[in-house]
């Protein structure tokens, strides 16, 4: 049980006792605490929380991914804050653990860290139970897509998450390891900059195949994507908006998004 008690840096955090009160900065940690049954604990989150929808209602917003507010923070006495590498800048998860919580730091980097994503937080909050179940229906998405992706062909994408600048995401990325679970290999880099800025005509050079439109965290929408054609006609065809959540969220919305991924891929070739 000890391992699964430790978090991405390393530090052993210990089995939470009745009276926890977890503030979440990550959306889509905020949703899968709510699926391990946790909604009763939960006291704080971020703006951009929404899902589930309507029961996320009542929980209290603190701030941003990367700006909270300290006194809101202190004000809800937090024994438990949750935050991501990518989300949460070091600085402030650093003010939080000073301020008295236990600080959770998570960083899912490919669809096969949702199970010890889900065994991490049951096991710190006492719902071992309710993270099998969902690693079980994981493990099962997980082997129908992969026996779908089997008849898809390798498609080299350009997946857009921003204009002004354009922006897209880099190979090392929970996105762009999503994406190649059905033969999609982006474009945009090198993992250096894990969200690098990118002239969208020397991406459109190098051959991409099909053009994305993420619809988060730049709202796309198919507006942007006529747009789009205007610009390159003969991507007609071969470009799309993806709904976002569905495939960069981590966390148990990780489930459906693997179902979402399949469809959205076998569409493309009807």
């Amino acid at each position: 049980m000890t391992r699964f008690l430790t978090d991405h840096t390393g530090t052993l955090h210990a089995p939470a006792g009745p009276s926890v009160r977890i503030v979440s900065l990550v959306p889509s940690l905020t949703e899968l605490l709510f699926d391990l049954g946790l909604g009763d604990q939960i006291v704080g989150r971020t703006r951009y929380c929404v899902h589930p929808a309507g029961w996320i209602d009542s929980v209290p917003v603190v701030g941003g991914t990367k700006t909270v507010d300290a006194g809101a923070l202190t004000s809800l006495k937090a024994t438990h804050v949750v935050v991501n590498v990518d989300e949460t800048p070091k600085e402030l998860a650093d003010e939080m653990a000073a301020l008295g919580s236990d600080v959770i730091v998570t960083h899912p980097n490919s669809v096969d860290d949702n199970p010890s994503l889900f065994r991490l937080l049951g096991a710190i909050f006492g719902r071992v139970e309710q993270a099998e179940i969902l690693c079980q229906e994981f493990d099962q998405a997980l082997r129908d897509l992969k026996n779908a992706a089997t008849a898809m062909p390798a498609r080299r994408v350009l997946y857009l998450i921003w204009q002004k600048p354009w922006m897209t995401v880099s190979s090392d990325t929970y996105i762009s390891n999503t994406l190649r679970l059905v033969n999609w290999r982006t474009l945009g880099g090198a993992p250096v900059v894990r969200y690098p800025e990118i002239k969208l005509e020397d991406e459109i050079d190098r051959g991409a195949d099909l053009v994305l439109f993420s619809s988060e965290p730049f709202p796309f929408t198919e507006t942007h994507r006529i747009a789009f054609h205007r610009q390159f006609p003969h991507y007609a065809g071969r470009s799309a908006v993806i709904d976002a959540e569905m495939v960069s969220w981590y966390g148990s919305r990780a489930i459906p998004g693997l179902a979402y991924l399949a469809d959205f891929a076998k569409g493309l070739d009807e």
